[in-house]
């Protein structure tokens, strides 16, 4: 089976990290899964290693691939964090494989570290904004609550939002977050991005139409095309970024992942830039 070229790496520009964890999910597991899913992908030989502005993804000095890390419950935050920092470290950019959602705040944890001042694009379903859902406080229902908590972005933008609540309405208020329902999801593309860009992508902000391989199959989301267009779009330095709650176990034509691959494909491209 093809591989990336393993961290440490001479000239590697983008660190990859896998968080096989799926332990805060809290409707069905199976993102556990979902990180060698999403390299398998990629590597597929339905497509090539080129993204859709023409950069060879296979290209030497890309990547550098430090695996997957198998956390516990209640070291996963600790783990991820000092996972995802070794790459930082390195001066690499960070592109991470989740997992459920809750992986994301170690995750950003780690790049407001060497990048402060960071702005958040988000791209959901659901705003993940609870307190402390079904007593859970680390729930993957619940890490932008813990990122805007802690001071670890300046700005949170989410887009392709169509869940939102009383209580995250609120919370949305509280943090000043800008959530862009699926209504508003055109707004993004006026948006300008002035410090540090992370990006965290929830699969479900597709419509299960076009990736039913998630836990929480909500109609009404974005096409893959509009994604991408997002993603193409940005004018930004993106330091790091998250592919988030593919659920492999829910489509047995295994369509997701490859949507999943071809979303990190089009990241890097924007990382490289």
């Amino acid at each position: 089976m093809k591989k990336f070229p393993p961290f440490p790496q001479e000239n590697a520009r983008i660190g990859l990290l896998g968080v096989a964890f799926d332990e805060n999910s809290s409707y069905k597991r199976g993102a556990a899964l979902a990180p060698q899913r999403i390299r398998e992908a990629f590597f597929c030989d339905s497509a090539n290693l080129w993204t859709e502005d023409e950069t060879f993804l296979g290209a030497d000095g890309i990547f550098a691939d430090a695996g997957d890390i198998t956390p516990s419950q209640a070291n996963m935050p600790f783990e991820t964090e000092q996972a995802a920092g070794r790459l930082y470290e390195a001066g690499l950019k960070v592109l991470a494989f989740g997992g459920d959602h809750s992986v994301t705040y170690p995750l950003v944890k780690a790049a407001a570290k060497f990048h402060p001042n960071l702005s958040i694009l988000h791209f959901d379903a659901h705003p993940d904004l609870y307190d402390n859902f079904e007593n859970n406080p680390n729930s993957h229902a619940s890490p932008f609550a813990r990122i805007m908590e802690s001071g670890l972005a300046k700005h949170l933008v989410q887009v392709g939002i169509r869940t939102i609540n009383g209580h995250q309405r609120e919370q949305a208020k509280r943090f000043g977050v800008e959530v862009l329902t699926m209504q508003r999801w055109r707004d993004v593309f006026r948006l300008k991005f002035d410090s540090p860009l992370y990006v965290t992508f929830d699969m479900d902000c597709l419509d299960p139409a076009f990736a039913p391989g998630i836990s929480h199959w909500e109609p009404g989301g974005l096409s893959t095309r509009e994604a991408l267009s997002v993603i193409q779009s940005l004018q930004a330095n993106i330091i790091g970024a998250d592919v988030v709650e593919l659920n492999p176990t829910r489509d047995p034509l295994n369509l997701t992942e490859i949507v999943a691959a071809k979303i990190f494909k089009e990241l890097a491209a924007k990382m490289l830039k």
